[in-house]
């Protein structure tokens, strides 16, 4: 799913850039290429997280709409369906000792949820 949104850049030591239409959708670069790109990721992520959401996607401005006064403004795409999380379930078979799965099935403790818990934690989601 490509979308298109308009990005206000600003000069600073580098450069950032900023999403009118998607608040707080920001970031920044040492050079205009490296901006750009982190541009693009930002996007990405940020429209993947309100899809993934179930959110609407907001319209985008039409770029000849914006006032600029310190800095240029310029459309930035991006294919939405990258930055996406696959988040179908797939079974895995995995192995615990015989007196602990008993526990889990006697306190009704999902060992699915359990795992995804303690992957989240260590991976630092």
């Amino acid at each position: 799913m490509l979308k298109v949104y308009p990005a206000i850049f600003h000069r600073e030591d580098g450069f950032w850039v900023e999403f009118p239409d998607l608040a707080g959708c920001q970031s920044c670069g040492a050079t205009l290429e490296e901006t750009m790109e982190m541009a693009t990721e930002a996007l990405g992520l940020y429209l993947a997280d309100l899809v993934e959401n179930g959110k609407e996607l907001p319209p985008a401005t039409d770029i000849s709409n914006l006032t600029v006064s310190d800095g240029f403004a310029n459309y930035v795409s991006v294919d939405v369906n990258k930055y996406r999380r696959n988040t179908k379930a797939v079974k895995k078979t995995l192995s615990i000792p015989a007196w602990l799965a008993e526990e889990a099935e006697e306190k009704h403790v999902s060992l699915s949820k359990v795992l995804q818990d303690g992957l989240k934690e260590k991976f630092g989601y």
